[in-house]
Parts: structure tokens; C-alpha cells; sequence
């Protein structure tokens, strides 16, 4: 069902998701027309008013960023209530474009009440943490999303009849995409990439539709052998015919502290008579874990920050 009002003319209680998630899933595209999904802090950045969402990153993620200026079509998940203010039980599904503003430090330390009631807040004293944080807020941008459509299902899983708010979904599906030149196969281990996404409790994938947005659903591994990934997508399940797709599982703890993410980018074939069923390659792997202790955590953000900014500025 679509709603007539536009998309900044969501609901009480999809507004109350997109000021309460602590995380959220950023989908975005690839240039071979793929999708990556990562997670991100929203920390409650949204305007109703002017139909807008958003979320902070790093200048140190140069290779997100310019995939992002390059195609700004974007997906935000909310798809996950621990340790946030929310809890409804809806899935939120924004798709918007998306626009990195210049490093703006006045705005960022207005928004700092904001931050610190999602991660608390931060460590200060002359001596060192202010100096060691410089960098780290120094290093934060602020991405705002023009929303462009909102899909909202009734429980996490996907399950149930959607609303749409904004756009109408595409009538017709993507077509397939052609196969990559380095074949479709996989190129990791499969039976232990499932089983890594399986020890995490939070999973998405992602593929990019026909409007060109990208569509972010929940998944859970249902099997695995050498040639593959069994994955069960909730929800409509992918468009028909084979096609490039990412996966992000993952976990977190209140404020974030203590993090851990596998993702993945492959080749995804569902099956003609249920695209809920969706047979999937692994090509690449990237993970990390952060550790579950504020002081450490800190001390690894202001290193990645100071890094991430020298490198920034590099390739200025």
C-alpha cells in the first residue's frame, strides 16, 4: 500500500524508529552495480518537516564517499531496537540521495547532546583525551539523505503487507545482471562465511533495484555447502534473476561499545518460483571487531581518526 502523503509526511511511529535506532544499515552502490550494506550511527538525525535523514562517517572511508558523490542513491535499515530508544516493532526502509557536508565543527559540537544520548558521553581532560579525541571529531562528517521513499513492515522480519510513504515501488523488477567477467562461483570458503554470519544476530542484504535505489532486507542462512549459501530473505525476497548483492551481519552493545561485522559482496541467484530462496557466492570479505570497553575503544577511535584524516588529506 502507498500513501498519498509524501515522504516527509511519515508517521508518529516511524519517526519515533528514526529518532530512537542506535544503528542502522547504509546501503550503497558499487560502480559494477552491486551493493555494499555497512552499519552506521544515525543518532536520531532526521527533519520531518524537510523530508531529510541522516547519519555521521569518517573522512578516513575516502572509498564510501566516493561511491556515494558518485551514485548518491542510498538505503537506510532500521532494523534492529537493543540498546536504543525505540521499540517498536517496525522494519524501516529509507531510500533517499544522499550528500556529505563539508566538515562543519560548529555543527557537529551542536549536535553533541544528541550524540552523547545515543553514545554516551565522551571522555574529556586537557592533559590527554581532548588532544587524542581532536582528531576523531575532527575527522566526522555529516551525511544527509533527501528522502525520496520510506517502506515500513509491520515486524522486523519483513513480514506482513508494507506501507509505502513517497514514491510508489517500481512496477516492474530489475533485470538480471550479467554474470562478472572473473565468473560466479565463490571465491571464499562458504561453510565458514555462513557460519560466521550465523554467529552474528543482526543480518542484511542488499541488492540495487530497478529504480536504481538500493533494496535492504533481513536474512537468515538456511544451509551451505561448498558451491554456496542457502539465504531465506524476508520480506518480497530479491527481484527474479541472478544478480550482484551484499551481506553485512553483525553486532553491537549499548552506546556501540564493542562492535563486531563480517560483510560481504557476491553473486546472488534466487530462485525463479520464491525469491525469498537465494543461492549466494561470497567474492569478498572484510570483518571487524571493536573492543566491549569505553577507555579502549576511545583510545582505538582517536588512532583510526588520526589515521583516516592523514589520509584524507593526502588525497586532497
Amino acid at each position: 500500500m502507498t500513501t498519498a502523503a509524501g515522504a516527509a509526511g511519515w508517521s508518529d511511529e516511524v519517526d519515533e524508529v528514526l529518532a530512537g535506532d542506535l544503528t542502522a544499515g547504509l546501503a550503497y552502490a558499487t560502480p559494477a552495480g552491486g551493493a555494499v550494506v555497512t552499519a552506521v550511527a544515525p543518532v536520531g538525525l532526521r527533519d520531518r518537516t524537510a523530508g531529510t535523514v541522516g547519519f555521521t562517517t569518517s573522512q578516513g572511508f575516502g572509498k564510501k564517499l566516493e561511491r556515494i558523490r558518485r551514485d548518491p542513491r542510498v538505503a537506510l535499515a532500521y532494523h534492529a531496537r537493543e540498546h536504543g530508544c525505540s521499540r517498536s516493532s517496525l522494519y524501516v526502509l529509507v531510500q533517499g540521495r544522499a550528500t556529505p557536508r563539508p566538515h562543519d565543527r560548529a555543527t557537529l559540537d551542536a549536535l553533541r547532546p544528541q550524540i552523547a544520548r545515543h553514545l554516551g558521553e565522551p571522555k574529556r581532560g586537557r592533559l590527554f583525551w581532548d588532544r587524542w579525541l581532536a582528531a576523531y571529531y575532527a575527522d566526522r562528517l555529516l551525511v544527509d539523505v533527501a528522502v525520496e521513499r520510506i517502506v515500513v513492515w509491520p515486524s522486523l522480519d519483513c513480514s506482513g503487507e508494507p506501507v509505502v510513504h513517497g514514491a510508489p515501488l517500481p512496477a516492474a523488477p530489475a533485470p538480471p545482471q550479467d554474470p562478472p567477467a572473473k565468473g560466479t562461483g565463490p571465491r571464499l570458503d562458504a561453510p565458514q562465511a555462513a557460519a560466521r554470519l550465523s554467529a552474528l544476530p543482526h543480518r542484511l542484504t542488499a541488492m540495487i533495484g530497478a529504480d536504481g535505489f538500493p533494496l535492504v532486507l533481513p536474512f537468515e542462512v538456511a544451509g551451505t555447502d561448498a558451491g554456496g549459501i542457502e539465504l531465506l530473505v524476508g520480506g518480497p525476497g530479491f527481484d527474479p534473476g541472478a544478480r550482484r548483492a551484499g551481506l553485512l551481519a553483525h553486532d553491537y552493545r549499548p552506546q556501540l561499545i564493542g562492535l563486531k561485522a563480517r560483510q560481504h559482496t557476491g553473486w546472488a541467484e534466487p530462485e525463479p518460483a520464491d525469491p525469498r530462496h537465494v543461492r549466494y557466492a561470497p567474492h569478498t570479505a572484510t570483518g571487524f571487531t571493536a573492543p566491549p570497553n569505553k577507555t579502549l575503544l576511545l583510545l582505538a577511535n582517536g588512532y583510526l581518526a588520526r589515521r583516516g584524516l592523514r589520509r584524507a588529506r593526502a588525497a586532497r
